[in-house]
């Protein structure tokens, strides 16, 4: 059994994942808080509800529903594509409550894309420069550079990517976590596939 973090490979990683289904950095933080043990890992993951929720993930979502949102002072407005596997579940509260939330906070917190992954890479590498710039002139050693960088990579994610940003309604879980609840609620794979912000005054 391994020991440390450092121990841990991205075989690991995906070994888990196939096995429960959870995604990568949720299956990467299980190891490493269980010293790499696979099995105490996916115990973790069950305990969390993440395996549960998330072993769902490869199967198709074609259905789902466009939700929009126009906030109260009629300048902002928002619609969401959010996809699930079944029409039956489209047509569940549980679902349209959660299509509700997701476009409510996509007006208040006015995300640049819904995943990391979709964040414009000229961005990214723009607030990468910034943040080279800043940890340099704080006087922070050269060897720490790297990683504190990475850090506020990771955070400016949070910021930015609407699966990772705090929920406006609850900041103590992510956009993402309540997507993940309500998938276990309803036993289906629940995605935002795109969306739309429109606020007065802005291209």
């Amino acid at each position: 059994m391994m020991t440390t973090k450092e121990k841990i490979t991205a075989k690991d990683v995906q070994t888990l994942r196939q096995r429960t289904g959870a995604g990568m950095m949720e299956s990467k933080k299980a190891l490493e808080e269980n010293n790499g043990d696979m099995e105490k890992a996916i115990e973790y993951l069950r305990t969390k509800g993440i395996a549960k929720a998330e072993k769902r993930v490869g199967k198709q979502t074609s259905e789902g529903v466009i939700g929009s949102y126009i906030h109260h002072n009629g300048k902002v407005g928002v619609m969401v594509e959010v996809n699930c596997e079944t029409d039956f579940v489209a047509r569940t509260d549980t679902f349209k409550e959660l299509v509700r939330y997701i476009a409510e906070h996509i007006a208040a917190a006015a995300p640049m894309a819904v995943d990391k992954d979709q964040v414009p890479q000229d961005k990214v590498e723009k607030e990468r420069r910034i943040f080279i710039e800043q940890v340099k002139t704080s006087g922070k050693p050269d060897h720490l550079i790297e990683k504190i960088v990475a850090g506020k990579i990771e955070s400016y994610y949070k910021d930015v990517a609407l699966v990772h940003q705090a929920w406006v309604r609850e900041p103590k879980k992510s956009v993402g976590d309540l997507i993940k609840e309500a998938s276990a609620k309803l036993g289906e794979n629940i995605q935002v596939r795109r969306f739309v912000r429109f606020q007065m005054g802005e291209d």
